[in-house]
């Protein structure tokens, strides 16, 4: 087994950076910044951020050495060694050059202040030569990143006629560099120079200090005809008042190293300059057609073939591009002008001034000479004495125009010329090449292939030696992609619709190819260009078409058609039928097919279309064409009732033989007037001009018609019938001359008021039709004439009349009233009405009512009145339809009047009608609104309750939320719509009125029901990418989600401009989403072409946001399976490319025949599968398998997100299988045995393999789910605490004041803690004697103040055994307090003290163990000291994340079960607080309802293993969460309660229902009560009235003889954990609770990694010497410093322990282990637990002593064990900033002392203080008498009497005065 597994490790971790894609690619870790190309070798070197390559011309790496990251620092001055500032920094390469003469490739990078190397051109290994010790001389790039960088070989040759090799640099300007622009560097040491000097002391061209920074962005440096030129972009500094960018293109002469020559050019790219920052630059030859194009154009002078341009790509300010093109020629030409006016014309062009000096103030005096027009020509590179450098002026800018522009910017150009027409190839910032012919009119006809990756391309675009392929880098990759494709188009057509220059048609060979590959491409039409859209077409043919009858040769018009040469053989292909061709001059004559051979005429065709195709050497088409064969026969099928008319106009030159009755050929040998000619319809006999044209149903009349060119049927009957009788047909009466005439039909028809009619007439005794135009209109006068009204308005031609007793619309003389009246005459009866719309409608009037009904007249006019319940309503007339319909507008509804009756219209002539169904006058109420809340955006459907709302019609309501319009979707008993956007300010915003406005007069509103808040916000999204198949989950993180009712994932394809097709999209919906988290599965897409951009966007409603960074890559490859043969141990190995693109092991799916198999590693190019522990099945035998199935095949499966992969077949073998055999009795029991032991073992060994590698993968994994889950948590936690985050930027931290923050860290820790009377600052002294105690009490604080007298008390009380340390600390206290008004002097004593106990401790030899403890009231002191000192700083700068790691621990901490009674948890970072059950529960989000504070509900999640207390410290926390924590309600002081139904139910922690186990009794949790997700829970004050007081007062003593009965616990009982302890004493129990524990112990590195950094930005904060310092903090560390010196056996070591000990161990551990001190929060057991971790990491990074680990360390040191270093190098990097700083005087510190008393001093308990204090020298008076007595300079001062005076007066007593 070894084996298998160091094959797959060694197999997992070669990784190729070239994939076996379509293309050559090279990919690198870091962003590419150089690629430069020997052009001997072909080799490419590769400049990155810290490694430099070198490939060969495939991408194949050769050589790789590493760059950086190094030591440094852009303020340290190499070399670095001895900088204490430097850390690692990357290293950007500046600037590749290749020197091939030397073998030398020129390296120059951004570390050591751009500082170059020489490396070997073969082998870049190889380091020729670096030196940082050559000082300011040899920084030649520059040190920022941003800086661009270029440079050129050249040559210099000395004084003495030396030739050296040098290179020039142009670079813009950072701020550690040189100010020099351009400088020439030397590549040897000689005479003065070091490598890489600069040849002159001082370049003319150097940026002025005063401008701004990063003015030049060098692009493009070239060299041309001993002239060297820089392209780049620069502000025109004191010449423009702006920032804007001009472009330049500079010259000089190679050999002037002086740069006397140096002149600037601006280029113009439009005429309005808008394209004005040069992005790249190519130079080239146009190529015979640009040249002309150009030259042609008279923009750019004459430009020939063999005249270098400089192509230019150009950005504007709006993030546009255009590509523009300047002759060399023209440059040049320009550049003489300005140079020349400079030294002729001073420096003038057309009296204009043309010249100034770029970098230089005096420009008006520098171009003085005059009449010295040689000058420029003798003088061609300047001289010492010529003005120099030179620069025009933006109106003598060489402008042109753009020959193509594009939206978005354009990053690289490179440009080649094929077949004498020039191409350019532009990159983008979007990651594609575009191909841009650059013909007369330039157009972009495709993009270079590839998979586009949307990184933009480097201006490094390269063509490889042999100009067939281009190198085109992004940010990470370089692809070589072919400049055509030309060979993948098939045909000719396709061929030409490239567009491609490089491509056209091989005729005579068939194929699509560039021209040098044509064999006869130069013979005249050989070879078809593509961009000219032509290919080899059959123009015509003689005779253009034949019929199907005959047949002969065709002669076909190829005019395009190449010269054929005499071995080359032309035939003609039919589909059944091929012929030898001939050719001449353009024509090709070949056979047609015989008839026979031809395919039968179709069906509804008179002709039949046969392909010719001409083929030259059998295999090559070169044309086709359809030639018709047309059948006259057929032509009659086209309209069968003109059958004549029908032969002879078609095209075909057809005849009609009327004897016959046949359309036949056109034959000249048949004559007679029988035959009617082609194109002779007039003689074709026929009947025409019907009368009437307009026939009723149901009526017969009689038809009279035309007969013309009878005479062939004379004497003939003829029948006419018609296809709407079908078989019905009619004898024709001969009438007159040419008149005929028939009874008629009585026609039956009702599918539509009119219909055409159609005659056909036959000769009765042949049957055959003779040509008939009869046509004539049947009409129906009962369709859509459904009432009188209708009827009488039909138009009078039909002659419709209403027939009162049919009750229906006929044709008059249908009607068999009309003997007795005249139908025109009858009057319609009265109005009918049928149904009224709506039925219901506002009380106050305003809408349209739509009244339905028949006979409700016949004009607009007609309708006199209308009234609706009484009330008149106004006639829309414009909305009416005949009879049947009539629009009006109510009116308001009289108060006094009945709300509901019929409707009633009057028509003219007092004709009435009243409807039946009665409306109703009414008022819609809305009542209520839900959702009530909503994103600003708009988007989401809103539903209004309410009553009545369904008054009126959908389309007489609108919806108004403020002024925001809701747009009406669905309109009944509720009312939906869909909420527009809100465009106000202010968010959230109030509660907003909802209004429904019915019509024009009526509202109804619901006041503050919707409120519009923020937009949700988006965080983060992962994955970042998708494989194109799609259905990958993609988690988008961030809040506000809640609001959102439609979040869909939109994906767009981007357009192809410029093939012509639309953009594609493509969605899908969220597969779910709660507040902060929304999951999708990636849509699949369509990839139209290769290099396709599809941008991601997320849309919430309205509120749209692109996904960045999003890509779709291509599916990945799989490559067939090798190991066809599988066991149930044998790893699989599948091979192929682009797998983790977009995929991981995690979500990666395998199955074998019908078992999944684990995806255990997943690389780019491998997937490795671990084995299942049962034997698969083939998934198509589910209903056949055999006992044994080992030689199925079974189907290997690979599932990506919707894409599924069959990579191959195995087939499952058991390994070692042992046959079963029979054994004969007679076999010696011992051999049975033996072969049961070897089966057994074999079993065993089988099973611990499995095991094994089981145990293996879980190991290896475990590392990666840790960090994988801590990114998780890390996540959550960041969208959990945003919130709080929002409080801190809004100023919400609860700093405690100055009083409450002094109070806790000075007395909080004392016996009495809270209640300490210097907290509460209650004195219990009597009323009288109030006045003489405050006067005593200031005797005695004139009495501290006496320096003498407090040294001599604080001695004394130090001296005494019974004063022991807490009381030292409690003393301390009380002076700091009761000095506080004099720091400086408190400071002082403090001094005096210290100085003493330094001394003592070095003369007993132990320095190092100063001020590790409080033994001393000094000690203490210092620690108030310093905790003064930085309350300020604590508020500014560290307290915001010491806050902030305090809440994420909480935070971390309650996100899982924390045990009430052991205070154990799941998180923490404290492993003996560390809850070792799995404790199942789960998250649920109450929804809190505080009694007595308005509707609104809060929130809040708990878990359903929490007990009651707990729940109620979450929802105080959620309600109250703007208050500090004193103010908030306490838990005792609220109570809860759940309303499931009808009745609540307290909760409580323990009552009659708790669980029992034994004597255990488990305390209440949310799941003991059953309390589900989303339950509403109610949260009120206990108000304790005297029944409420008994009531409570019931359940407080159940509770505690609940508590006194039994042995309470909450999670785990505390016997089981003894339990558990007591049993780990054998050895197998105490390795597996070892693993367990273990195992439990992730969870620690789980909580580690979600708080690191928190934990590191505040020991940032604290350690930071950068930042603000307290002065205190370097007042101290110097004093400790200074004092050091004074003693020799003060090492640095005791320095640094003098200073831990001082501040980070007195004040900060103090300070992070007790946030209360310094916050208004509650800190409990578990979040202590854990901060003490951090506080003990904090102790040991401060500590000199290494730490040696082991397995037996505990983990709280194994946790951050990786981490003491860092911290250690930390604390010593702080010590070291802090010496280094400037010294705070003692006057400085007074001073700010000073500050804090004047500040603060007011507000603390001085005079109980004072009392305090005195009360210890009552306790010790007359030891302390008794020293002041000693002490003469006491003695001076009368201090003892001072002291028993104030004794007098405080107690009361008589003394010995």
């Amino acid at each position: 087994m070894a084996w298998r597994w160091v094959l797959a490790a060694v197999l997992a971790t070669s990784s190729l950076s070239l994939l076996g894609s379509a293309f050559n690619e090279f990919t690198s870790d870091t962003l590419i910044n150089n690629v430069v190309q020997d052009p001997i070798t072909s080799r490419l070197y590769v400049g990155t951020v810290n490694t430099l390559y070198q490939l060969d011309q495939s991408l194949h790496s050769e050589a790789r050495t590493r760059t950086g990251p190094e030591l440094d620092n852009r303020q340290c001055t190499p070399p670095v060694t001895s900088c204490e500032e430097a850390v690692e920094t990357d290293n950007h390469n500046k600037l590749l050059l290749i020197h091939p003469s030397k073998d030398i490739l020129i390296v120059c990078g951004s570390l050591y202040r751009g500082i170059c190397s020489l490396r070997n051109l073969s082998n870049v290994e190889q380091l020729l030569y670096f030196s940082d010790t050559k000082g300011e001389k040899s920084y030649v790039a520059s040190a920022e990143e941003s800086v661009s960088v270029v440079g050129v070989m050249s040559y210099y040759f000395s004084k003495d006629k030396q030739n050296f090799t040098v290179f020039l640099v142009a670079k813009g300007y950072g701020s550690h560099d040189s100010t020099k622009l351009i400088s020439t560097r030397i590549l040897q040491d000689i005479h003065d120079w070091v490598m890489f000097d600069s040849i002159i002391e001082a370049s003319a061209v150097q940026s002025n200090p005063f401008t701004l920074r990063y003015l030049h962005d060098f692009r493009h440096v070239f060299k041309d005809e001993g002239f060297v030129y820089f392209l780049f972009s620069r502000t025109l500094g004191a010449q423009d008042s702006g920032t804007k960018n001009f472009t330049f293109i500079s010259r000089m002469c190679e050999n002037d190293h002086n740069y006397y020559s140096y002149t600037e050019l601006q280029l113009n790219c439009s005429a309005g300059n808008k394209y004005n920052k040069v992005q790249a630059a190519y130079v080239a030859l146009p190529g015979e057609a640009l040249a002309k194009n150009m030259s042609s154009s008279g923009q750019y002078g004459p430009v020939g073939a063999q005249d270098k341009v400089v192509f230019v790509v150009f950005s504007s300010d709006d993030d546009s591009s255009a590509v523009c093109m300047y002759p060399l020629r023209a440059i040049n030409q320009r550049l003489v002008e300005i140079i020349g006016a400079c030294y002729s014309t001073k420096g003038q062009i057309n009296n204009k001034s043309a010249v100034y000096s770029p970098y230089s103030s005096k420009s008006d005096e520098l171009c003085k000479i005059e009449n010295e027009k040689g000058m420029v020509t003798t003088q061609r590179c300047g001289a010492e004495f010529l003005p120099s450098p030179l620069a025009s002026r933006a109106e003598f800018a060489l402008a042109t125009n753009p020959v193509f522009t594009k939206k978005g910017l354009m990053t690289a150009v490179a440009v080649a010329v094929e077949t004498e027409h020039a191409v350019a190839f532009l990159g983008t910032t979007l990651g594609e090449v575009l191909k841009l012919h650059l013909s007369a009119s330039p157009e972009v006809y495709g993009r270079a292939p590839g998979e586009n990756t949307g990184d933009k391309v480097n201006k490094n675009l390269l063509f490889d030696t042999s100009l067939t392929h281009l190198y085109i880098t992004t940010e990470k990759k370089i692809t070589k992609v072919p400049v055509q494709a030309c060979h993948v188009k098939t045909d000719c057509q396709s061929c030409v619709s490239t567009r491609d220059p490089y491509c056209g048609w091989c005729v005579l060979e068939g194929r699509c190819t560039r021209r040098s590959s044509c064999r006869r491409a130069e013979e005249k039409n050989g070879w078809l260009w593509s961009p000219k859209q032509q290919c080899v077409k059959i123009v015509s043919f003689h005779p253009p078409n034949l019929s199907c009858r005959k047949t002969q040769q065709v002669e076909i018009n190829v005019p395009s058609l190449p010269s054929v040469g005499q071995a080359d053989r032309l035939h003609c292909v039919f589909p059944s039928y091929m012929s030898d061709a001939t050719m001449s001059s353009g024509q090709v004559t070949c056979a047609l097919p015989s008839p026979v051979s031809l395919p039968s005429t179709p069906e509804h065709q008179d002709f039949v279309s046969v392909p010719i195709k001409i083929f030259v050497n059998e295999s090559v088409e070169l044309a086709t064409r359809e030639f018709k064969f047309y059948n006259c026969s057929a032509t009659v099928r086209k309209a069968e009732n003109t059958p004549c008319m029908s032969c002879v106009a078609s095209p075909w030159g057809c005849q009609w033989n009327t004897q016959e009755h046949t359309c036949q050929d056109v034959d000249g040998t048949v004559l007679g007037p029988q035959i009617i000619k082609h194109r002779q319809g007039a003689r074709c006999p026929q009947f025409e001009n019907p009368d009437p044209v307009l026939i009723p149903v149901g009526f017969k009349t009689t038809i009279s018609f035309e007969g013309i060119n009878l005479d062939v049927y004379q004497d003939r009957t003829f029948t006419i019938g018609t296809e709407l009788m079908r078989n019905l047909k009619e004898d024709v009466r001969f009438e007159d001359g040419p008149f005929y005439s028939f009874s008629g039909f009585n026609f039956s028809f009702d599918k539509s008021q009119e219909t055409n009619v159609l005659f056909y007439v036959k000769d009765k005794e042949t049957g055959k039709k003779i040509d008939s135009t009869l046509n004539v209109t049947l009409y129906n006068c009962s369709l859509g004439r459904e009432d009188c009204s209708l009827c009488k308005n039909a138009a009078p031609k039909y002659n419709c009349v209403w027939c009162a007793k049919r009750k229906s619309c006929v044709y008059e003389k249908l009607c068999i009233d009309q003997a007795t009246e005249d139908p025109q005459d009858t009057e319609c009866p009265d109005p009918q009405i049928t149904d009224i719309i709506p039925r219901y409608g506002p009380v106050k009037g305003g809408i349209s009512v739509t009244i339905k009904g028949s006979n409700l007249g016949i004009h607009k006019e007609d309708i006199k009145a209308v009234s609706v319940v009484g009330v008149p309503c106004i006639h829309q007339e414009d909305r009416y339809a005949v009879s049947t319909s009539v629009v009006c507008e109510i009116g308001p509804l009289d108060p006094l009047s009945t709300n509901r009756g019929p409707v009633e219209v009057e028509l003219e002539g007092g004709k009435r009608g009243t409807s039946s169904v009665f409306f109703t006058y009414r008022d819609p109420i809305a009542s209520s609104v839900h959702p009530d809340k909503g994103s600003k955006a708009g988007g989401m459907v809103v539903t209004i309750s309410g009553s009545n709302l369904d008054t009126a019609t959908r389309e007489d309501i609108t919806v108004t939320v403020g002024g925001v319009v809701c747009t009406v979707e669905t309109f009944g008993a509720n009312i939906t719509c869909r909420m527009g956007e809100y465009r106000a300010d202010k968010v959230p915003s109030d509660l907003l009125m909802v209004t429904v406005k019915y019509g024009k007069n009526s509202t109804t509103a619901v006041p503050t029901a919707f409120q519009f808040l923020e937009n949700p916000t988006i965080l983060d999204h992962h994955p970042k990418g998708s494989f194109v198949c799609g259905g990958r989950t993609i988690v988008v993180t961030g809040s506000g989600f809640g609001l959102i009712q439609n979040a869909i994932m939109r994906v767009q394809a981007s357009a192809d401009e410029w093939s012509g097709m639309s953009p594609t999209e493509y969605l899908q919906e969220a597969l779910n989403k709660n507040d902060t988290v929304l999951q999708f599965l990636s849509p699949a897409v369509n990839r139209s072409y290769e290099t396709q951009v599809f941008r991601t966007f997320i849309q919430l409603d309205n509120w749209v946001r692109e996904l960045k960074p999003f890509d779709y890559h291509p599916d990945p490859a799989f490559d067939s399976l090798t190991k066809k043969i599988i066991t149930e141990t044998s790893i699989i190995i599948v091979t192929g490319r682009g797998f983790s693109k977009a995929m991981t092991a995690k979500e990666a799916q395998a199955f074998v025949g019908d078992i999944p198999y684990f995806v255990n590693t997943l690389q780019d190019d491998k997937l490795f599968l671990d084995p299942p522990s049962s034997q698969p099945r083939a998934l198509s035998n589910h209903h056949r398998r055999r006992r044994d199935t080992s030689s199925d095949p079974l189907d290997l499966l690979i599932k990506f997100g919707n894409g599924e992969w069959v990579v191959g077949s195995v087939h499952y073998e058991r390994k070692n299988e042992v046959s079963l055999l029979i054994i004969p009795a007679v076999i010696v029991p011992m051999l049975l045995i033996i072969l049961i032991s070897v089966y057994c073992y074999r079993r065993k060994s089988q099973q611990a393999e499995r095991e094994y590698e089981k145990v293996k993968h879980q190991l290896e994994n475990l590392e990666e789910s840790v960090r994988d889950r801590c990114k998780k948590e890390f996540t959550d936690l960041m969208i959990e605490m945003e919130d709080h985050t929002n409080d801190l930027s809004e100023g919400r931290i609860p700093f405690l004041d100055y009083k409450t923050y002094t109070d806790r860290v000075f007395f909080l820790p004392s016996k009495d803690g809270a209640n300490d009377v210097m907290i509460t600052g209650k004195l219990d002294i009597p009323e009288s004697r109030k006045a003489i105690v405050a006067q005593a009490l200031n005797q005695f604080s004139n009495l501290l103040n006496s320096k003498t007298f407090l040294i001599n008390f604080i001695k004394t009380l130090e001296g005494r055994p019974d004063f022991n340390a807490r009381a030292k600390v409690y003393f301390a206290s009380l002076l700091t307090v009761a000095l506080h008004g004099k720091l400086e002097y408190y400071t002082d004593i403090m001094r005096t003290l210290l100085l003493e106990l330094m001394g003592n401790y070095v003369d007993s030899k132990n320095p190092k163990l100063m001020l590790r403890r409080s033994e001393t009231v000094v000690e203490r002191m210092l620690c108030n000291w310093m905790s003064i000192c930085l309350y300020q700083f604590l508020k500014d700068s560290a307290g915001e994340p010491l806050y902030k790691l305090f809440r994420a621990i909480k935070h971390q901490i309650e996100k899982g079960p924390v045990d009430a009674r052991v205070k154990k948890a799941k998180y923490t970072l404290n492993d003996t607080g560390l809850l070792g059950d799995d404790v199942e529960y789960c998250v649920l989000t109450l929804q809190v309802l505080v009694h007595g504070e308005g509707p609104d509900v809060t929130p809040v999640k708990v878990l359903n293993c929490d007990t009651v207390s707990q729940v109620k410290e979450k929802i105080i926390e959620a309600v109250y969460r703007n208050l500090p924590y004193s103010q908030r309600p306490k838990v005792d002081s609220v109570t809860l309660e759940w309303r499931p139904g009808s009745t609540g139910q307290i909760l409580s922690d323990l009552d009659l229902t708790s669980q029992k186990e034994g004597r255990w009794r488990r305390i209440n949790t949310l799941a003991h009560y059953n309390v589900r997700d989303n339950a509403t829970l109610v949260l009120s004050r206990v108000v304790h009235t005297q029944q409420n007081y008994d009531q409570n007062q019931d359940n407080q003593e159940e509770r505690n003889s609940l508590l006194d009965d039994d042995k309470v616990f909450h999670l785990v009982r505390p016997d089981e954990l003894d339990e558990m302890k007591s049993k780990r004493g054998s050895l197998k129990d105490k390795s597996m609770t070892k693993a367990i524990t273990e195992i439990y112990l992730t969870r620690l590195l789980s909580v580690k990694g979600t708080l690191q950094q928190f934990v590191d930005d505040f020991f940032r904060s604290v350690l930071c010497s950068g930042a603000v310092v307290p002065p205190a903090i370097k007042y101290f560390f110097d004093f400790l410093d200074e004092q050091a010196l004074k003693h020799e056996n003060v090492d640095e070591e005791t320095i640094h322990i003098w200073k831990t000990n001082s501040l980070p161990l007195r004040f900060w551990v103090n300070i992070l282990k007790n946030p209360h001190f310094i916050f208004d929060v509650h800190v409990t057991e578990v979040v202590d637990a854990s901060l003490s971790v951090i506080a003990q990491t904090f102790m040991d990074a401060c500590t000199k002593s290494e730490h040696k680990l082991s397995r037996d360390s505990p983990s709280n040191k194994l946790l951050y064990a990786k981490e003491i270093s860092t911290y250690k190098k930390m604390v010593d990097d702080y010590y070291k900033g802090i010496r280094q700083m400037v010294s705070v005087s003692d006057q400085d510190m007074n001073t700010h002392l000073a500050e804090v008393s004047r500040t603060h001093t007011d507000k603390l308990n001085i005079q109980v203080a004072l009392y305090q204090l005195y009360q210890y020298a009552s306790k010790y008076y007359d030891g302390i008498i008794q020293s002041l007595d000693e002490d003469p300079a006491a003695q001076s001062k009368q201090l003892t009497l001072r002291l028993q005076q104030i004794a007098a007066a405080l107690e009361n007593k008589v003394t010995d005065l």
